[in-house]
């Protein structure tokens, strides 16, 4: 029994850490976007309320001329090469 107790207190004290939560703060939060936007300046973008986006319209490819498929060619064995042959697979193992 004092095995079994010992081990809960043992995973209750690994465990409190992982519950722990850092504090937020805002003011630090507050701080960072000012810093950000000073930085940023007159690269960020957006629209107004009043402006509708833009929406831009692609032009249509021209569609490309289909190219004629030329039959392929019956494989001779007269060309020198031997043709492709799978090999038996030894069982042995060392």
């Amino acid at each position: 029994m004092k095995s079994f107790l010992c081990g809960m207190v043992l995973v209750m004290a690994m465990a409190a850490p992982v519950a722990a939560e850092t504090r937020y703060d805002r003011n630090l939060e507050k701080a960072v976007i000012e810093i950000v936007v000073s930085k940023m300046g007159n690269i960020r973008g957006a629209f107004s309320y009043k402006q509708a986006p833009q929406l831009v319209v692609v032009p249509e490819a021209a569609p490309a001329a289909p190219v004629p498929i030329e039959p392929r060619k019956q494989a001779s064995n007269n060309d020198g090469l031997m043709p492709a042959v799978e090999r038996p697979v030894s069982r042995t193992i060392f």
